[in-house]
């Protein structure tokens, strides 16, 4: 334990309180999770008593009767703003409307702050619930005491402890005594069927002030004395400056300065040329009457899609690096009687969050630095700025507003670093603020993927043979610089690794190859499962039709020897879309259908899409969708996050990718690289699977089988097989 720089006086400032209460949080321990602990009485020592050991308060209940808990998870839409108070206001016998929530300030006291790999729910699933539910004891200890009452007499209700005489006293009369004890650990948690927020289709807190424009989003923030900055980068990412021409652009009513600036990225950084200003307008048209000669030899020639898609598949023909390996892959293959092979290909994709990328930095003379930016990790931002300054992270704060998207995209903080970098040269706070065509033409991307798929089929229409080979950029390489030469990259085999896929195959083999690339790359919407999933479901497809079966009835054909509790959900998910999507019934003639399955941070979903052939292409007229997260929060959110993943999805596998040449992206703005339209959109139906299994993510495992889905409906329909994504449905050719 370390001790915490933070005193009472400033601790309850922070916390907007103005007496005493009662705090309850976790101490991280050196083994075994985190220990809840009640704080109340270090922070009443004294007026300037410094805490003695790392604490992060989620709970703070002043003797007013003010309840706030903090939300350590960033929104960038997907609820954690409702999800995580709920959590705790479930088992604190309070309800939702009456807490104030805080966003954490990436202090380490809150632990993992980081919004991504659909994260929030099941990570704190089991800790939040016993904070509040800790609390909520305590509160009924102080008040069976005071009336000297057996504790088990007592009750809690809406924020007050009740006893059946009529005796109650409310959290807020309690504080002081309830302060006093020592914090259960381990508390009992309430049974599913005594749930009364969790489970339950709750109206979101955070929405209506993001209807009214209320609420505070990166692009709101100012901040007194602020300069505002828009950034030149080179159309070759990794370009370099060789002259700036200025004249013009310091002509502007405005702008302060033009500055060559840098953009600090995991595993280069780049130059660029920054014009700062006193609004953005200025700065914008600064920037535009900037004459910037670029170096970009070199790179113009390296950087080109169409180079590294070749270099995939040339590499494809050799042997993997295998995550898994049974029986004997290739002797099977060879001696079967029915081989088939394929390579299913994935673009580049850009994040495209609706708000792009923004960020507000002060490096103080003080030798501090002050930062207000939407980031999906604010913890993250702490360790980057000070790392990027040489200060300690102490000497970092961070502000964190709601997120307008960000897919993956804001956990890159080049452009953070960005303003860091202004601040500290100009000597003032300033704002960057990228344009959709930086967000566009710069990224990080998805990396573009290859799926090498390989199987065979005996005389009895049995699978003798599978092998899905990976290849693609690493994210752990390129931003992460892990040495994974020579290795397998664990991250890769998302979704298709045997925790994931149990499908059953006599002989099988699953592997990678890791190709480089310098356009920069990070984790998008559902990662790797993004792309695997593709090659994996969609060869599914083919294997089953090369054995005459139907596409469900083979999938379970091929679970009928796998064992265990995620075989039977598995199972459980196809057998129910079968229902819910009245899968048997025959479709018309012109008509078609493909389903695709896939399990993914930790929850399991299945598409049936139903398509219609239209003229040279088809109609996408429904999807049904079967979702099992185990144990949810909101199912209305649930549904909500599944209709985005249908929605970016679709997107991914219909609309425009991301490509380069001599360099460059040759996608700019929305205008050529599109995203599904309201009109475009078919019937989606989604259904839940109700149980009591430990809660899984829901912001991406609905995305991973829409593109297979689609692509089995569409060879069920035309008897054409789309092998590379994206395809435009108007005209199969």
């Amino acid at each position: 334990m370390k001790p915490s720089p933070i005193n009472r006086r400033n601790f309850l400032k922070a916390a907007s309180l103005t007496g005493t209460g009662l705090f309850l949080g976790f101490s991280p321990r050196a083994n075994g999770p985190a220990e809840l602990v009640n704080m109340s009485s270090q922070l009443g020592e004294s007026a300037n008593a410094v805490l003695s050991f790392e604490l992060n308060p989620f709970i703070i209940i002043d003797n007013a009767g003010t309840i706030t808990l903090i939300n350590h998870r960033p929104d960038m839409g997907q609820g954690s703003w409702q999800a995580v108070p709920t959590l705790i206001a479930e088992e604190l016998e309070v309800s939702l409307d009456q807490i104030t929530v805080k966003q954490s300030d990436g202090l380490r006291k809150y632990g993992s702050q980081l919004s991504g790999g659909s994260s929030t729910v099941r990570t704190g699933w089991q800790r939040l619930r016993e904070a509040g539910a800790a609390a909520r004891l305590m509160f009924t200890q102080a008040a069976a005491t005071r009336w000297n009452l057996p504790v088990e007499e007592c009750y809690a209700e809406n924020g007050t402890i009740k006893h059946k005489s009529g005796k109650s006293l409310t959290y807020g009369e309690l504080v002081d005594d309830a302060s006093k004890l020592p914090v259960p650990q381990k508390p009992k948690l309430k049974a599913k069927s005594d749930l009364k927020l969790i489970g339950k289709p709750l109206h979101r807190s955070d929405i209506p002030s993001k209807v009214t424009g209320k609420a505070e989003f990166g692009m709101d923030i100012t901040v007194p004395d602020m300069l505002y900055a828009s950034i030149e980068h080179c159309p070759v990412v990794h370009g370099k400056v060789v002259s700036i021409d200025d004249t013009a652009a310091k002509k502007i009513p405005g702008v302060k300065a033009v500055l060559k600036a840098e953009r600090p990225m995991p595993h280069r950084t780049s130059e660029a040329v920054a014009v700062v200003a006193t609004n953005y307008w200025a700065a914008l048209q600064g920037r535009r009457a900037l004459k910037v000669t670029w170096d970009k030899v070199g790179y113009d020639q390296s950087m080109t899609t169409d180079r590294y898609f070749q270099e995939m598949r040339e590499k494809s023909k050799q042997d993997g690096i295998p995550f898994s390996s049974v029986g004997d892959f290739k002797a099977a293959y060879e001696a079967a009687p029915k081989k088939l092979e394929g390579l299913y290909e994935t673009p580049f994709l850009a994040h495209a969050p609706m708000e792009p990328e923004v960020a507000v930095a002060h490096v103080k003379e003080d030798g501090t630095c002050e930062i207000w930016a939407p980031v999906q990790g604010p913890d993250g931002a702490i360790q980057e700025v000070s790392r990027y300054l040489n200060i300690k992270p102490e000497a970092v704060k961070v502000n964190v507003p709601f997120l307008g998207g960000a897919f993956g995209r804001k956990a890159y903080l080049d452009f953070v670093l960005e303003a860091v970098y202004l601040s500290k040269q100009v000597k003032a706070p300033v704002k960057v603020i990228w344009t959709r065509e930086d967000d566009v033409t710069q990224g990080p991307y998805r990396p573009g993927a290859l799926s090498a798929m390989r199987g065979a089929v005996d005389a009895h229409g049995k699978v003798v043979a599978f092998e899905h080979k990976f290849l693609s950029e690493s994210i752990q390489r390129q931003v992460f610089k892990a040495p994974i030469d020579g290795k397998a990259d664990e991250w890769m085999k998302e979704s298709i690794g045997a925790e994931e896929s149990p499908y059953q195959f006599p002989n099988a083999i699953i592997s990678n190859h890791v190709v480089k690339t310098e356009i920069p790359i990070l984790w998008w919407r559902s990662v790797y499962a993004s792309t695997n999933s593709f090659g994996h479901e969609s060869f599914m497809d083919e294997l089953a039709h090369a054995a005459g079966k139907d596409p469900l009835d083979f999938r379970l054909s091929l679970l009928e020897k796998a064992e265990g509790k995620a075989t039977t959900r598995f199972v459980n998910v196809l057998k129910q879309l079968r229902e819910k999507a009245n899968w048997d019934k025959p479709l018309p003639a012109g008509q078609g259908k493909g389903l695709a399955i896939s399990q993914s941070f930790g929850s399991l979903c299945a598409h049936a899409f139903f398509v219609t052939k239209k003229d040279k292409g088809v109609k996408v007229d429904r999807v049904v969708s079967v979702l099992d997260c185990g144990m949810y929060v909101n199912p209305d959110n649930v549904r909500a996050q599944t209709e985005g993943n249908i929605v970016y999805g679709m997107t991914a596998a219909i609309k425009n990718p991301i490509t380069f040449t001599n360099g460059q992206a040759d996608q700019t703005n929305f205008h050529n690289y599109t995203v599904m339209r309201i009109e475009e959109m078919p019937v989606v139906d989604i259904h839940l699977v109700e149980n009591e299994e430990a809660p899984g993510g829901v912001g991406e495992p609905g995305l991973p089988p829409v593109a297979p889905a689609l692509c089995n409906a569409i060879f069920a329909a035309t008897g054409k097989r789309i092998r590379k994504l994206p395809v435009d449905i108007t005209n199969l050719g």
